[in-house]
């Protein structure tokens, strides 16, 4: 059951991290953590007009389960709005939580990390990108700057 947890598929998105680093001038950026392993991840997010993500960047330091939902997150980004991101990190939430589908669209990619969902202790750092993005981009659409607490297992 590890090796579903840490399968090829995982560790090659982990090792693939698109669009790391920080932007120059962000809009907004957001940071989360998780508590129980100390997983973090910042985000930097730009908006167009629109309230579309222009641009992205992201400094993860988390498990490879963390990282790899972070690569899905930064290789799909661009171009999403809100609403968007939002159903995915609530489908990806599902997804390991409730024995819900795995998240469709752009982010459709996340289903590989369909095995976390037997590891309860994982789902906080899998979760991550995603709600940093979402309170990147609520941040970004109000102008205000945002740093959030540590993301709470279970």
């Amino acid at each position: 059951m590890i090796d579903d947890l840490y399968s090829a598929k995982i560790l090659t998105l982990a090792a693939n991290m698109p669009r790391a680093g920080r932007l120059a001038a962000p809009d907004a950026t957001a940071e989360r953590t998780a508590k129980l392993c100390g997983s973090t991840i910042l985000v930097d997010i730009t908006l167009d007009p629109e309230g579309h993500v222009a641009d992205f960047a992201q400094d993860v330091r988390a498990c490879a389960l963390g990282q790899a939902s972070a690569a899905v997150l930064g290789a799909n980004i661009l171009g999403a709005d809100l609403g968007e991101i939002e159903q995915a990190r609530d489908a990806l939430r599902d997804m390991l939580k409730a024995e819900g589908p795995a998240p469709t669209g752009r982010f459709a990619d996340l289903a590989v990390l369909a095995p976390v969902k037997d590891y309860p202790a994982r789902h906080a750092s899998t979760l991550l990108a995603f709600e940093a993005a979402v309170d990147a981009v609520r941040a970004a659409q109000t102008r205000t700057p945002l740093r959030t607490s540590p993301a709470v297992a279970g």
